[in-house]
């Protein structure tokens, strides 16, 4: 582990590559497992007062589970908030484009201008998953199988976790901490090289 500031961050995900390849996956992280996208405490009101905006974005199936379960959802297994799954399936937010890749509702309306939030964070960070280690924040790797095309992928462009979540990682912990994580980074991987 890696410790930035108030983080504690896994080396693999400086050492490990990963480029999403939805050409290939067509989003299935979006519709596999048992459990909705974890939805950080703060992002709870923020997701109940998008929801008006968002709804014109999903499909009748998401639409009707958000208006029966709510925004989030607290998960049955470990207590914490999740975004709501149709039927237990697929995140009530999924949609998909006209190749059948999976989006999100949320991000669409983002992108469109209608809404500030782009999506929970977890979404963003996906693969890093966040969770609490007493005062600090650890980063870890979340490996899964439907991502196994992001990982060939990210391999053959020679793209770091960290380098592709710069977006999200920056919006999260801030221009200066990501700053202090690329320099880290490099330092990291010569000593490994040594």
């Amino acid at each position: 582990m890696i410790q930035i500031k108030d983080t504690l961050i896994s080396d693999e995900i400086i050492t490990e590559c990963f480029v999403c390849d939805l050409s290939r996956c067509k989003g299935e992280c979006c519709i596999a497992g048992d459990s909705g996208a974890p939805v950080d405490e703060n992002e709870k009101k923020t997701m109940e007062e998008v929801l008006p905006h968002v709804l014109p974005y999903m499909t009748p199936e998401g639409r009707r589970t958000v208006e029966a379960l709510g925004a989030w959802v607290v998960d049955s297994y470990d207590r914490s908030p999740v975004t709501p799954l149709i039927e237990g399936k697929e995140c009530a937010y999924l949609i998909k484009n006209d190749e059948g890749i999976s989006l999100c509702a949320i991000e669409q309306a983002y992108n469109d201008g209608k809404i500030r939030f782009k999506k929970p964070i977890s979404c963003h960070l996906y693969p890093i998953r966040l969770s609490p280690i007493m005062s600090y924040t650890a980063l870890n790797y979340h490996r899964w199988e439907v991502c196994s095309d992001a990982c060939t992928l990210g391999k053959k462009l020679g793209v770091p976790i960290y380098k592709f979540l710069k977006e999200p990682l920056t919006a999260r912990f801030g221009k200066n901490w990501y700053a202090e994580l690329e320099l880290t980074a490099r330092e990291y991987l010569k000593m490994r090289k040594k």
